[in-house]
Parts: C-alpha cells; structure tokens; sequence
C-alpha cells in the first residue's frame, strides 16, 4: 500500500534539515555568514542580475555540497573504517573545490567593481 503524499510535510522535512544544520553545524553557519555579507557586497556595488545569479549559483554550490558531506559524515559514524574515511574525504574535496571555485568567481565579479571605485577615488 502506497504511502499518502503530503508535500507540505516534505517541506516540513526540508526546513527541519536546514534548520538541524544550523545548528549543529559550524562550517554551515560560517558559509552562511560568509554568503550573507558577499551578497550584501554584491548589493551595495550595484551588480547585474547576471552577475548575481553567477554568486548565487556558486554560493548555493557550497552550501548545497556541505550538506551533503555532512550528511555523508553522520551515515559514516564514529567508527571509521578505511573505505568510510575514503568517502568523507571525497566529500570533504567537493566541498574545497567548490570553495575555490567560489572564490575564483568571486574575485573575478569584485575585482573589476572595487578597481572601478580605487580608480575614481584617486
């Protein structure tokens, strides 16, 4: 017999995720700082709609992909047998590379606009 579909209960779930991660995880609350004050950067420096769906984009990467290293992390256990560690390594990679890749699309979209404002100042 078929389950009863709710989708406000698979909301329900979502944001009791969200939530659970925030508070129990610190490199989540770090990201979300760090995405709050790029973004509000990105804000006052007048960036286009496509400059701002890049940042979004890769922010939502990283944060995507630290939840699921840290939902890897939890499944993995205490116990850390060498194929575990394996995994949570793996997993801990995407989240660096997806960090680098976010400071690199950072830097590429910021450069020019805080260059803009040097120059004018000078």
């Amino acid at each position: 017999m078929l389950k009863k579909y709710s989708l406000l209960k698979s909301f329900g779930y979502a944001f009791e995720g969200l939530k659970t991660a925030f508070k129990n995880e610190a490199n989540f609350r770090i990201q979300l700082v760090i995405a709050t004050i790029i973004l509000s950067l990105s804000v006052l420096l007048k960036f286009s709609a496509l400059e701002m769906t890049i940042l979004i984009t890769v922010i939502g990467l990283v944060l995507i992909l630290e939840l699921i290293n840290t939902t890897i992390e939890i499944l993995g256990g205490e116990k850390i047998t060498p194929e575990i560690k394996i995994v949570k390594d793996i997993s801990s990679g995407a989240v660096l590379l997806a960090a680098i890749l976010s400071v690199v699309v950072g830097l590429m979209l910021f450069t020019p606009k805080i260059w803009e404002i040097w120059i004018s100042l000078l």
